[in-house]
């Protein structure tokens, strides 16, 4: 069966499975579905929900997990190709992705986005390099530019609020963060929610415009399933009509890869920080407001919106636990399986992990 990596991967009709049987084993609460089975999970990038939720959901499904972290005492681990290894670091990532595969089913990755080449990010070659060690089925745990885990769990919040699919608006809106964030959210957000049939908008200050690649591959999702995709930098005219309103933060693409410039860009619109008056001109009552998390309270999001009943931030992270379940479940273990991994460039190198790390947990 399919690795799990990109939602984009399946078919509308091959979403609505899914969360079918995300549905039916709610309700059954198997606990032998996965019996004796073993599931890695490599984190180069912390994490809350994301990691919980497929611990627990092993549980439950009659499996297990173990976890490999940089900041979980193992040796230092290296992840540049051609470097001389006299420094910390005493394993190389070429090594021990093979021998962590080799002792589970499958495996769950969430890598770093590097964020110094948007063209490398936008293609997800570190993922693509890591996928490329592994000889049993991925699951993608968010890499530079994708987030299948979270986009499928919003696609159930969606129908559990019963927006409407054709015909619903949602507006994905950038709001300050102190840091510069990966593209994976709003990329893959806007991708599911076109995939969906909705209406969508993409909310930005000047500089902070999603590549064209991303905004294609939505629009292109629409097309199919009668949604479209747009971007302004115009408030009243983005969340006019607007069903829900979803938030999230991502790099400068004027300055990607120029920490400085990008920092001096983020920090003129630290005003965009949603509050109840966002929310004037949405479609109706009851309209909705998303976010992957974690989320700065009075920073990117007003505690008393973040408090409010159109929250649903919190039902967003309990459905990461639904949709969890049948994303570990698709790929089926084989000792000969073998991922198709896309045929382009690998020998670019792995960035270090001696960078520092964002606490992106999504």
């Amino acid at each position: 069966m399919k690795d799990f990596c990109d939602l984009a991967d399946f078919s509308t009709e091959d979403v609505q499975r899914l969360l079918v049987q995300a549905k039916q084993l709610e309700k059954q609460q198997s606990t032998v579905a996965l019996q004796g089975k073993v599931l890695a999970l490599l984190f180069l990038n912390p994490s809350l929900r994301t990691l919980t939720s497929l611990q627990a959901t092993m549980t439950r499904l009659g499996g297990g997990t173990f976890v490999i972290s940089p900041e979980m005492s193992i040796h230092g681990l290296e992840t540049r190709s051609g470097i001389v290894m006299d420094g910390t670091a005493a394993e190389h990532i070429k090594e021990a992705v093979p021998v962590i595969a080799s002792y589970a089913d499958a495996i769950g990755i969430r890598t770093i986005a590097p964020r110094d080449k948007l063209e490398d990010d936008l293609e997800d070659v570190y993922f693509q390099q890591l996928r490329s060690l592994c000889d049993i089925p991925v699951v993608n745990l968010e890499s530079s530019i994708r987030h299948p885990c979270q986009s499928l769990a919003d696609w159930k919040t969606l129908d559990d609020l019963a927006v409407p699919e054709n015909g619903g608006r949602l507006v994905f809106s950038w709001v300050y963060h102190p840091e510069a964030l990966p593209l994976a959210i709003p990329g893959d957000t806007i991708h599911m929610a076109a995939s969906r049939g909705m209406d969508v908008t993409v909310l930005c200050p000047e500089g902070f415009n999603l590549p064209p690649a991303l905004l294609n591959r939505a629009q292109l999702a629409g097309a199919i399933s009668g949604g479209s995709v747009k971007e302004t930098s115009n408030r009243n005219e983005a969340l006019d009509g607007a069903h829900v309103l979803y938030a999230g933060s991502w790099s400068s693409t004027r300055f990607y890869g120029d920490h400085v410039n990008d920092q001096k860009l983020r920090n003129e619109h630290a005003d965009w920080c949603v509050d109840d008056s966002w929310f004037e001109n949405l479609a109706a009552d009851p309209s909705y407001f998303m976010h992957a998390l974690p989320v700065r309270r009075g920073v990117e999001v007003e505690d008393h919106t973040l408090d409010s009943p159109r929250s649903v931030v919190v039902r967003q992270a309990q459905n990461r636990m639904s949709e969890v379940r049948p994303s570990v479940r698709l790929p089926r273990c084989h000792p000969r399986y073998r991922p198709r991994v896309p045929k382009r460039r690998v020998d670019s190198g792995f960035p270090s992990t001696n960078r520092r790390v964002f606490p992106v947990d999504r």
